[in-house]
């Protein structure tokens, strides 16, 4: 019965990702005065492309072809260790904050690749900067998760929300240096602005669209789900992590249902928080990344050092 949660927590991350995702462009929509497409519009879109044919450049190799079902199958794998609505499931052995990255990483490596195979200029010109920016971001959400994980002395993701849990409400200085860290990380490690602009193709801003615009059909379809879901999981990591409270610790049907309903409304807050910023602010330049993420860093880093001078010592 277990197993079946967990493989049903995962089936829910992969379903609900495109859900989060129209949720954000409708709120988009809606601040800039202008008209809103369905929520629903993502999987609409997804299965348009799922029903058009590939078309794979000549030059093309192997590693062009399988590099989206190994990026969406290593987002997906990341997803079964991230808790979205119980603790203590049989995957929360593996739901190691490191585990988790490395997946992340993984599945990089290979969009980066799959940029450089065709030989195009914007496909490596994407690669390099989304390996730049990776390089930056990766070491300042490490650096706010591990403040976490060093309150709960464990780097499992499941324990850690538990111990914030069984704590109860605790003001700590190093949970919003750490939070504010998350933040800024997530917006870069998910393409969005001000870092980069998903929606645009001009060729001297755009970074992930750079690596993908090769590809068509169903290969087009797996990325841009896989994006959808690294959004989701950057989302429910903030959620679940700085706002535990609602996620289900035994597996009654009516805790699982409340946690659901909890977590939904979790994420389109924060949907409406991404919807508002990117609204606001412009994007910046490639050039400014650099200062956007070591300033993150610093964040993550304030939140760790604060939990030892104030918290450890106690």
């Amino acid at each position: 019965m277990n197993w079946l949660i967990g493989m049903l927590q995962t089936l829910l991350f992969v379903a609900l990702a495109p859900l989060l995702a129209g949720w954000i462009k409708c709120c988009k929509c809606y601040l800039q005065n202008r008209k809103a497409p369905s929520v629903l519009q993502p999987y609409r879109d997804l299965l348009k492309l799922t029903h058009k044919q590939p078309v794979v450049s000549e030059q093309a190799s192997w590693l062009f072809t399988i590099s989206p079902y190994i990026i969406f199958s290593a987002t997906v794998l990341a997803a079964s260790v991230v808790p979205l609505i119980a603790v203590d499931l049989p995957t929360s052995a593996s739901a190691d904050v490191i585990v988790m990255v490395g997946f992340f990483a993984f599945a990089r490596f290979f969009l980066a690749l799959a940029g450089l195979d065709i030989g195009t200029a914007f496909g490596g010109m994407g690669s390099s900067r989304e390996m730049t920016i990776s390089s930056l971001a990766e070491p300042a959400m490490l650096m706010a998760i591990f403040t976490l994980t060093m309150t709960a002395s464990t780097t499992n993701l499941s324990v850690a929300i538990t111990h914030v849990i069984d704590q109860g409400v605790v003001l700590r200085p190093s949970f919003v240096f750490a939070l504010s860290a998350l933040l800024l990380v997530a917006v870069a490690e998910t393409g969005r602005v001000p870092v980069d602009n998903p929606a645009t193709h001009l060729e001297l801003t755009m970074i992930h669209e750079a690596m993908i615009l090769e590809y068509s059909g169903r290969h087009l379809a797996l990325i841009e789900w896989a994006g959808q879901l690294k959004l989701m999981l950057y989302g429910v990591l903030i959620a679940n992590i700085f706002f535990p409270w609602g996620i289900a610790e035994t597996f009654s049907l009516q805790t699982l249902a409340y946690g659901l309903l909890v977590i939904m409304a979790k994420l389109g807050v924060l949907a409406i928080v991404l919807a508002v910023s990117e609204t606001l602010f412009a994007k910046m330049r490639l050039f400014r990344v650099q200062e956007y993420l070591g300033f993150a860093y610093l964040l993550g880093l304030l939140g760790m050092l604060s939990h030892i001078i104030l918290e450890a010592s106690r």
